[in-house]
């Protein structure tokens, strides 16, 4: 058993998982009726890209397929396993990657490859290149934000823009992030909320002021997507 589970964590198996893993969200989106129109969204925070688009870990999947083409954007995928295969899925959706994560506090976000990441992310905001992470941090609470997601904003002067997506037909885990899978032929809906700011004096207690507005932000934009479907 130890020797097959090390079969199929290995880099060429989770390869193939990424791909074949783009290939059914391809089918997802195909097969899925939207009844949101997002024109509207994308159009109140056109002058705030280059900008830092959050999403709840396990509800992100199918964002690469309802982003606007005409959008540069780079995704924060952490260094694991998991991380390699949601990196080959991603690329597979035409969204490159960077490899990084961090923690709970800003000393985790600094570490794992944080440092790194933080950089690079900072150097894609400043390329006018936007950039897509997940705000939650894993292994806590499945709608718990990180400060890494502020402390970015705050490093980098570009907002935080909380974004959802949701499908009617789903497989919902009980795994820590709460993650749903997202079936074909259904309707699905994709909803924007509104830009936040962090200043660039923000001081650890701001930043956690700043780090459950996030928070609130994205349960009221989740929320909207989900009650999209209803009608």
């Amino acid at each position: 058993m130890p020797e097959l589970k090390k079969i199929f964590r290995s880099k060429p198996i989770l390869t193939l998982g990424g791909r074949l893993i783009a290939l059914w969200l391809r089918l997802v989106h195909a097969t899925n009726r939207m009844v949101t129109d997002p024109t509207g969204d994308y159009a109140r925070v056109e002058g705030h890209f280059p900008a830092i688009v959050a999403l709840w870990h396990g509800q992100h999947f199918m964002v690469p397929l309802v982003r606007r083409k005409s959008d540069s954007f780079r995704a924060l995928v952490s260094r694991s396993g998991d991380g390699h295969l949601n990196s080959v899925a991603a690329q597979a959706l035409g969204v490159d990657v960077v490899r990084g994560s961090g923690g709970r506090n800003r000393s985790k976000t600094l570490t794992k490859g944080g440092i790194s990441a933080l950089k690079n992310l900072i150097t894609c905001l400043h390329e006018g290149i936007s950039v897509v992470m997940t705000a939650n941090v894993p292994k806590t609470g499945a709608r718990e934000c990180g400060l890494g997601v502020v402390t970015l904003a705050k490093l980098s002067g570009r907002p935080i823009i909380p974004a959802a997506y949701a499908s009617s037909r789903r497989i919902d885990l009980d795994s820590w992030d709460k993650a749903s899978i997202n079936l074909p032929f259904g309707r699905a809906a994709f909803i924007i909320g509104e830009p936040i700011y962090v200043s660039r004096e923000a001081d650890e207690e701001e930043l956690e002021v700043m780090r459950q507005k996030v928070e609130a932000a994205l349960n009221e934009t989740t929320r909207k997507a989900y009650d999209a479907l209803k009608h």
